[in-house]
């Protein structure tokens, strides 16, 4: 059949068409747009970290609170708290796609979200390298892939080389202590614990069922780890660590061994947890040398 000089010419004009972009999220769903996202809303501060690094910046029109990482990101409208969402708000910015966190994002908050019919990823990093393969869907979805694959390849380098120095050093029993009143943990799989175990440590609550539990006193006491960690509570400069000061029978208390880190540097599951995971591996190695 011959076709038409006509029709030959409308064919060349529109060009070859473009082919959807299909990506699994964190949560096993298929993710698929027509076209490269240009309005994106972040639902969590990690994820705002992680959409700059991938090269989309430019293209978050609404964030959650504490979004302030990088400083640009200080200027993006807010569509409200892990307590609170403006749904008028998310949509009026007319986003083409919602970046969530199943664990900061409540189920309610969710359930709202889907219900607008938006195209959702939904991010939860629990390994180091899946922070890379983060970087590299959300280029795909965004169209910003060069940016996003130099982003991943820099980010596994930097975990690469300090598994390589300090992931078969000598153990440390770690207790990592996100909060003190109440006395807050983390177990084996959220990802800061795959940073410990990257340095050569191990959580003393890594067995635990609950992602973020509440322990006790008592329960750290008999643990005795041998370091303690704390993150930085925005309005505590020693992130609550001076409660174990009292007890110097504690090995780590007795050696000296409590440290505070960048909370957001390790629980944010973004490219700067290759910084946190540094400093937590130097704190560790302080503490094999302080066995002498």
């Amino acid at each position: 059949m011959k076709i038409s000089l006509w029709m030959l010419g409308l064919l060349l004009a529109c060009g070859p068409a473009r082919a959807a972009i299909s990506v699994v999220d964190d949560g096993g769903a298929r993710v698929t747009l027509q076209k490269p996202a240009l309005r994106i809303i972040s639902m969590a501060p990690h994820v705002t970290e992680l959409l700059f690094a991938a090269g989309g910046g430019a293209r978050i029109v609404g964030a959650m609170n504490f979004s302030d990482y990088p400083e640009q990101a200080k200027t993006i409208p807010l569509v409200g708290s892990n307590s609170q969402l403006d749904l008028e708000r998310v949509i009026a910015l007319k986003p083409d796609l919602l970046v969530v966190w199943q664990s900061g994002n409540t189920a309610r908050q969710l359930e709202q979200l889907r219900a607008l019919g938006i195209p959702i990823f939904q991010s939860e990093p629990q390994k180091l390298d899946q922070v890379a393969d983060s970087l590299l869907r959300l280029g795909q979805l965004m169209g910003t892939e060069p940016v996003a694959q130099a982003a991943a390849a820099d980010f596994r380098a930097k975990i690469a080389a300090l598994g390589a120095r300090y992931g078969k050093r000598p153990v440390v029993k770690v207790f990592y202590q996100i909060w003190d009143k109440p006395l807050y943990t983390l177990n084996g799989q959220h990802i800061v614990s795959d940073a410990i175990r990257l340095c050569g440590g191990e959580n003393v609550f890594g067995a635990l069922k609950v992602k973020a539990p509440e322990v006790s006193v008592e329960a750290v006491m008999q643990a005795d780890p041998e370091a303690i960690f704390g993150g930085d509570q925005h309005d505590k400069a020693d992130a609550g660590l001076n409660i174990w000061k009292q007890y110097q029978g504690m090995l780590a208390v007795r050696r000296g061994n409590l440290y505070t880190l960048g909370g957001e540097l390790l629980t944010r599951a973004g490219p700067r947890m290759a910084l946190g995971a540094a400093d937590m591996c130097e704190k560790l190695e302080l503490a094999r040398q302080r066995r002498k």
